[in-house]
């Protein structure tokens, strides 16, 4: 049995702290952004799918249709994406996420968490070669997730009554080459690396305390060590100093870097909409408010 239309949905993600630094054993923290999301549909068609298997989208309805042995079904599909490319939001795998629950949903058949989470990665290593899982994981999860490369990952309430600004530079990221950029000269920038992991086990430490104040600072002083190791660009640091200008806790880069968003941290919904009007006045080309 199908349905004449399949849909699925997922909802983005974002870095809070332990970008890059997590890549050398040291944590990092994601929170999902619930209200940011991508819609995919799956209709009948005429013709069998055309699969490219170098396009995250097509391998992950691809790996749902395996999965289920209807790859000789003839549908076509669309989305509706909230999530920019390539800024660090998790587009990917969301996108993924959301075509494997519609091809699962057209075809009327339930998925677990797990059997999701297998495929969605599947999919991811199309996008990203070797992808940690963190994207999928959040982008998966209503909750905050902290992640040790090579130990796992687990789940961090927050419940803080705060929010976090979310601010789109405009420009594309690119994890990859930020990636082997701090590779490069790891020798001179493992201090910094070492700084960021210390400060993100301190966040957790400051959440699980429910101090925001706290928080703000180390958020401010982990952007200051990855402008040291090269991979934040002048316009996010524009960005993070109008965000501190107008009362921000504290501001940083989120992701990859080179490109792609910040972040910055408030106490209440008026200050977070104070900051955002001031973030699109100063050159974000998009915010979002999340509350935390």
């Amino acid at each position: 049995m199908t349905k004449k239309i399949g849909v699925g949905k997922a909802h983005s993600k974002i870095i809070w702290m332990g970008e890059h630094s997590v890549v050398y054993g040291y944590p990092a923290i994601a929170i999902p952004l619930q209200g940011i999301e991508v819609e995919c549909r799956i209709y009948p068609a005429d013709k069998k799918i055309h699969f490219d298997y170098y396009d995250t989208l097509s391998t992950a309805v691809y790996a749902a249709l395996e999965y289920l042995n209807h790859t000789d079904v003839s549908i076509t599909y669309d989305i509706r994406s909230e999530i920019p490319q390539k800024r660090g939001m998790g587009s990917s795998a969301a996108v993924s996420i959301a075509a494997i629950r519609a091809v699962f949903d057209y075809f009327e058949q339930s998925i677990d968490m797990d059997t999701l989470e297998i495929l969605v990665n599947k999919a991811e290593i199309i996008a990203h070669s070797n992808p940690s899982g963190l994207d999928a994981k959040t982008c998966l999860s209503d909750k905050a997730i902290t992640f040790i490369r090579n130990i796992g990952f687990s789940t961090l309430d927050l419940d803080l009554d705060a929010y976090l600004v979310i601010a789109d530079t405009g420009i594309y990221g690119n994890t990859r080459e930020a990636v082997e950029k701090v590779a490069q000269a790891e020798e001179a920038n493992l201090p910094h690396l070492a700084a960021l992991g210390d400060l993100t086990e301190m966040v957790q430490k400051a959440i699980q305390d429910k101090s925001i104040s706290e928080i703000g600072p180390l958020m401010t002083k982990a952007h200051s060590h990855l402008q040291a190791i090269g991979v934040s660009i002048e316009k996010a640091d524009q960005l993070v100093q109008i965000s501190l200008e107008n009362g921000a806790l504290g501001a940083k880069m989120s992701g990859g870097g080179l490109g792609g968003c910040i972040i910055a941290l408030v106490q209440t919904k008026a200050q977070a909409e104070k900051i955002s009007k001031a973030l699109t006045e100063g050159g974000a080309v998009q915010t979002w408010i999340e509350k935390l």
